[in-house]
């Protein structure tokens, strides 16, 4: 893993995506202050201080893209989720990836491909971890927020946490390229607290309501809506 340091950044990712051929695979494009993050859909990712990790990985795993990279923020939410556990902490994966504790919203992953004259360039995998926030900040943000210091009572080492999270990233993550979310599936699910519920996916304009019953070999979400019709959904956004 190389690393690139940033003293401040308006986002990551777009550093990430306009440096993309100065850096090779597996460089970790970091700052602890960043002023225009984004996550998906176009959302802010609001800056909750510099004691929290902002942070794109830039992947070139090949020169083509590859049905597997659109799992690539689902195997992000897992090695999250994963690290967040060893500190006995109970995560939730909201489908895609987003990562919750009780129902409260802790990290936020953005994947983009950069691609030209249909060669690609390599892929940026942002993500945003509230590691030390301050409660009043998470208050102020439009959804319910939380961050690893508030959940556990006391200051977290950020840079330990990047550490732990950045090596359970490497372990897998060949296997995971070679052979897709099977690799990562029962973790996935296990994390899927969603399973079994009643929710409502937005899908661009239009909003599906239903139970949700499985998470395919594909990371997609199998939805069985209440006439009975049963909808698998590779992209959407849990209301």
């Amino acid at each position: 893993m190389n690393f690139v340091y940033l003293e401040q950044a308006d986002s990551t990712n777009k550093y990430a995506r306009e440096h993309i051929e100065e850096f090779s695979d597996k460089t970790l494009v970091y700052t602890y202050h960043q002023t225009a993050g984004r996550g998906r859909l176009n959302r802010r990712w609001d800056y909750a201080g510099e004691d929290n990790i902002y942070a794109s990985l830039i992947l070139k795993p090949s020169d083509k893209m590859e049905e597997v990279y659109s799992n690539l923020t689902q195997y992000l939410s897992v090695v999250i989720a994963n690290t967040i556990a060893e500190y006995n902490i109970s995560p939730q994966i909201k489908w895609p990836n987003d990562v919750r504790i009780n129902k409260k919203k802790i990290a936020g992953i953005l994947a983009e491909g950069v691609i030209e004259k249909g060669i690609l360039k390599g892929i940026v995998l942002g993500f945003g971890i509230n590691i030390n926030a301050d409660k009043l900040v998470m208050e102020r943000i439009n959804q319910p927020a939380t961050s690893l210091n508030i959940e556990l009572g006391h200051t977290v080492d950020k840079e330990k946490f990047l550490k732990k999270l950045l090596d359970c990233f490497c372990l897998r993550y060949d296997s995971f390229i070679a052979c897709g979310f099977p690799v990562i599936k029962n973790e996935y699910v296990k994390y899927a607290s969603f399973l079994g519920e009643e929710i409502t996916v937005q899908v661009f304009d239009n909003k599906l309501t239903g139970v949700a019953k499985d998470i395919t070999d594909k990371g997609a979400l199998r939805l069985i809506d209440n006439e009975n019709k049963e909808h698998t959904l590779l992209i959407g956004d849990i209301l």
